[in-house]
């Protein structure tokens, strides 16, 4: 294919898929192309828009549904993690459930830094320990991260802090803090959500449950 050809076919890159969407810079020629560090912030700025269009928000059930078919719980089962948080966290399917539901949300990425705070905290080699703290801190703590999770003044401070002295705790108080969030925000609404309910008022296996 001649080279004019393959220039026209190919897609625009991320930055001008924005400018597009946003009606600015070189869509179509009707307003003035941002200039470079206003470009940069848009980007920033719509960053974690990127990342919620990539959730699976509109049906978690289905995606749910794909993912733990085989192992879908008696609704008796499903009926003990309304006990507790924990419970519910402890759960293969009920795990899966909670991270559907809150992808509808768009909180998922409070149970993602609980969950890499678990695998952090299993880590032996003091190397991999503190190239792991550094990303979950990267990621998640530090202001404008990409997954930045709701944390006061003082457990951010106190964290960066911990990173001055690596160790299996560095992340004990701001894990506590957004189970505490979830445990009394998140989960009551998972507790009364259509996905919920229905895996606790599904039928009997062998009746309409054939898969």
């Amino acid at each position: 294919m001649p080279f004019f050809l393959r220039a026209a076919l190919k897609p625009p890159s991320q930055e001008v898929h924005w400018e597009m969407l946003l009606g600015t810079g070189r869509a179509g020629g009707v307003h003035k192309r941002h200039s470079m560090k206003e470009a940069k912030d848009m980007k920033n700025r719509l960053g974690f828009l990127r990342r919620r269009n990539e959730s699976p928000g509109s049906n978690p059930a289905s995606k749910l549904d794909k993912v733990m078919k085989s192992v879908k719980p008696a609704p008796e089962e499903a009926v003990k993690w309304g006990e507790s948080l924990d419970k519910l966290l402890l759960h293969k399917y009920g795990l899966a459930a909670f991270r559907a539901f809150l992808c509808t949300e768009f909180s998922e990425e409070n149970l993602e830094f609980w969950l890499a705070c678990e695998d952090y905290k299993k880590i032996k080699s003091q190397s991999k320990m503190t190239s792991k703290a550094k990303k979950i801190f990267a990621e998640y703590i530090a202001i404008q991260s990409c997954k930045e999770v709701n944390l006061d003044s003082y457990t951010r401070e106190h964290t960066k802090d911990n990173l001055q002295n690596i160790n299996r705790t560095c992340f004990d108080l701001a894990q506590k803090r957004i189970f505490g969030l979830m445990e009394k925000d998140s989960y009551p609404r998972f507790l009364r959500s259509e996905l919920y309910l229905d895996l606790i008022n599904q039928k009997k296996p062998n009746s309409t449950l054939s898969s």
